[in-house]
């Protein structure tokens, strides 16, 4: 079942069996899915309804084990075809031959072309006899089709080809027929290869995962079937070995390979409690993996299923061809009759024309009309132009799926291509999502290791995630033997106080530190609104790179350490926890939200690639917004958002852009993402809910990938337009040159058949080598 024509027969088929309740066929999949009611049908009925359209059942309930393990992993699609070696394909062979000598004995060899029989008082020739066998030996399983095709009801290439090679056949004129059967049989294997080629891509992911695990029992290795793995066993995984099922390390350190899920480039290290994925690949050490789900609902075997499923969901593209060609095919039949039955009654004696430098000969010559009908009714065959739309779209979703990037159906692939803005989330999208220490700046005598100790002291008790920062850079650091803290107490909205060796410290906001009487207010008046990063007057008292600050360029005083480094933090948009007591500061620690390397590359490519407008939609301050904003380069940023005023935002932007997509993580930006034309979800490997809610997702924490995901979606756009125009242009010129005698039976297959089915798919495969660019991480 190689085209939507193909499926409209097998759902015909299907409709007529007592039962069945809903049917859903995808040719890109070879496959059908049958809803029916247990007590009125069985599968064995849906068999042969499926037969009686003319195709073959594979892993129905009489077929061998082979044919069975062949769907693989619990996914359907059709097993590899054997396209050449085919039962189909040696009869076409055989007729190919059989012409090539009918046509030696028709041509050159004339003396040798006696009459070798006679029937009805019609003399057959030895080329008569050999252009019958061709037609016996590939016209015959043609006719087969047609006939299933008419008792279906089904106006399609079959029905249309079997009835042009019986009414040649039947009028004499057995070079036509043999000629068409021949050429229109080897079109069909060309259509066949270039599907399952097509198909390969899906296979592709479905063997990622390994059909077999080694699982701990009883203390001994035993090698099962993936699908016997129950969920809380464990499996090893040795180095080199794929990961046969999700679950967390329960023992072992090892590089592991993600890239068929995620897409990431690069070996991620994992250790005890990470979670790993079926399908990565062990780089270097033995891990013990303990199961979190069974085989078949593996992020990875959601991850083919969705793909499988997004193939089903026909694009607006699809429908309107489909349409079309539902009336393409009837007129084009129309054309073909009367080209065939009205020049030769109303054309009594021949006329000569001139055009082009061409003569042609317009005469009411039956046999010349004719042939010209069965060439109309050969372009009357819309196969390449149904098939140009879905194999883009299987092409464009198994590509980006092997790439990491999850697109939930060829609308939001062909509705991405035409983007005009993208709106991306800060946190968790631009930024890690994760609170990190980026800057310890000492003041006056106080040193980088006890400002850390006093702060971490004070943070222990608190379940902020800034404390937890704080606490987790200190250990880090190697920041050890934290003092004892008593009369901890929460300061709602400014931070925290507590006694140390019997003395108040705080760690807080500087307005904070301005109730406890620092004066703050003027360095602070000075620097706001001002844009830039780094310390004023030249001097470098903190790093950004998460470090702490080295003794000797630390500031001596309060005054000094508020005008060089308080200022500059707060410019950059981080947020400043001050600690010390109420006579004396002893310095300030700095929180962020770490950029992600490549987002500044990813926001630089869109707008390369043509996006008229990046924006960043923040819940943020404005400070951290514009300094984010700064950094990654966005044309613009709106901040201190609440989740319905991101959807305001969103709107806006359609409004004034045009096509919008919201790129978030998921969950906490639902509105907005179901509010944009396109919805894309960061880091849904291993979350349901980003799987299940977004249009697109990407499966890892990636950002460099929405350049990726873009440049794909908007080739795919112009695929699908070449594939549309150029099909039914060549089908155009050639309906035009019929008349004239220009195109003959021959050209008509060759090349409005044949070469535009193998054209559509070759332009198709080609998205397949649009790779991610690879942003550097410096």
């Amino acid at each position: 079942m190689d085209c939507p024509s193909c499926a409209q027969k097998v759902d015909k088929s299907l409709q007529r069996v007592a039962g069945v309740v809903d049917t859903t066929l995808q040719p890109t999949t070879g496959t059908a899915s049958v809803t029916y009611d247990s007590e009125r049908t069985s599968e064995a009925d849906l068999v042969t309804a499926i037969e009686a359209a003319g195709y073959e059942v594979i892993g129905g309930p009489d077929s061998d084990g082979d044919e069975q393990a062949e769907m693989g992993n619990g996914v359907d699609i059709a097993p590899p075809s054997k396209v050449w070696t085919s039962p189909r394909a040696k009869k076409t062979w055989i007729g190919a031959a059989l012409v090539t000598f009918g046509l030696l004995f028709e041509f050159l060899l004339t003396a040798q072309n006696v009459t070798v029989a006679s029937v009805l008082g019609y003399p057959l020739h030895a080329a008569d006899v050999l252009f019958l066998g061709a037609v016996a030996a590939s016209g015959v399983p043609v006719v087969r089709s047609g006939y299933y095709s008419a008792t279906n009801r089904s106006l399609d290439i079959d029905l249309l080809m079997g009835t042009a090679i019986i009414a040649a056949t039947g009028i004499g004129y057995f070079v036509e027929a043999a000629t068409l059967a021949v050429l229109f049989s080897i079109a069909e294997l060309l259509e066949d290869y270039a599907m399952d080629r097509a198909r390969d891509s899906l296979r592709e992911l479905m063997e990622l995962s390994p059909d077999e695990a080694t699982v701990m029992r009883d203390g001994e290795e035993v090698t099962v079937s993936a699908d016997k793995v129950e969920i809380g066993e464990t499996v090893a995984v040795r180095p080199g070995d794929k990961i046969p099922l999700d679950g967390t390390v329960v023992e072992g350190e090892s590089a592991v390979d993600q890239s068929p899920i995620t897409g990431e480039s690069v070996p991620v290290d994992k250790a005890v409690g990470d979670d790993v994925y079926a399908g990565a690949i062990n780089e270097g050490g033995y891990l013990e993996v303990a199961v979190t789900s069974t085989a078949g609902d593996s992020t990875l075997s959601r991850i083919i299923k969705l793909v499988q499923g997004a193939q089903a969901k026909k694009t607006e593209t699809e429908q309107f061809v489909d349409r079309f060609s539902g009336y393409y095919t009837p007129v084009g039949l129309g054309l073909a009759i009367l080209t065939a039955a009205i020049p030769p009654l109303v054309i009594a004696d021949p006329v000569s024309v001139t055009a082009a430098g061409y003569g042609l000969l317009f005469t009411g010559d039956w046999q010349t009309w004719f042939i010209r009908g069965l060439t109309l009714l050969v372009i009357a065959c819309p196969c390449a132009f149904v098939i140009s739309t879905p194999v883009s779209v299987v092409s464009g979703i198994t590509s980006a799926a092997k790439n990491g990037v999850l697109i939930k159906g060829g609308t939001h692939l062909e509705a991405m291509g035409g983007i005009d803005a993208v709106a991306v989330d800060k946190t968790g999208t631009l930024t890690k999502g994760e609170l990190a220490v980026t800057d310890v700046v000492p003041a006056g005598d106080t040193d980088a290791a006890t400002l850390l100790r006093r702060a971490a002291g004070l943070e222990r008790r608190s379940e902020h995630p800034i404390a937890t920062a704080i606490i987790t850079h200190a250990d880090e650091g190697g920041v050890d033997d934290l003092p004892d803290l008593t009369g901890f107490e929460s300061l709602t909205g400014k931070g925290i106080r507590g006694e140390i060796d019997g003395e108040t410290y705080y760690a807080g906001k500087p307005a904070l530190f301005e109730e406890l009487g620092f004066d703050l207010s003027r360095t602070r008046r000075e620097t706001a609104g001002v844009s830039g990063s780094g310390a004023t007057g030249g001097r470098a008292d903190h790093r950004s790179d998460g470090g702490v600050v080295p003794e000797e360029t630390a500031v001596s005083d309060t005054g000094a350490f508020a005008e060089d480094a308080l200022a500059a933090l707060e410019r950059e948009g981080k947020t400043v926890v001050m600690v010390g007591t109420d006579s004396e500061l002893l310095g300030a620690i700095a929180i962020a939200d770490e950029v992600r390397p490549t987002s500044k590359q990813a926001v630089q490519r869109l707008q390369d690639l043509g996006v008229e407008r990046v924006v960043m939609l923040t819940g943020d301050n404005e400070g951290t917004a514009r300094a984010i904003a700064d950094t990654v380069g966005v044309d613009e940023y709106r901040a201190e958002l609440l989740p319905d005023e991101k959807v305001d935002a969103v709107e806006e932007l359609q409004a004034a852009y045009g096509e919008v997509a919201m790129v978030g993580d998921g969950i906490n930006d639902a509105p907005a993402l179901a509010t944009a034309d396109v919805g894309i979800a960061m880091g849904a490997a291993g979350t349901d809910t980003a799987l299940e809610t977004a249009d697109i997702a990407l499966m890892g924490d990636d950002i460099g990938k929405l350049p990726y995901l873009y440049q794909l979606s908007h080739t795919a756009t112009d695929v699908i337009r070449q594939n549309i125009w150029v099909s039914l242009g060549a089908k155009l010129l050639l309906a035009l040159g019929v008349p004239l005698g220009l195109v003959s039976v021959a050209l008509a297959v060759v090349v409005g058949d044949m070469g535009m089915s193998l054209g559509v798919t070759g332009n198709a495969m080609r998205l397949s080598r649009i790779k991610p660019d690879r942003f550097s991480d410096a």
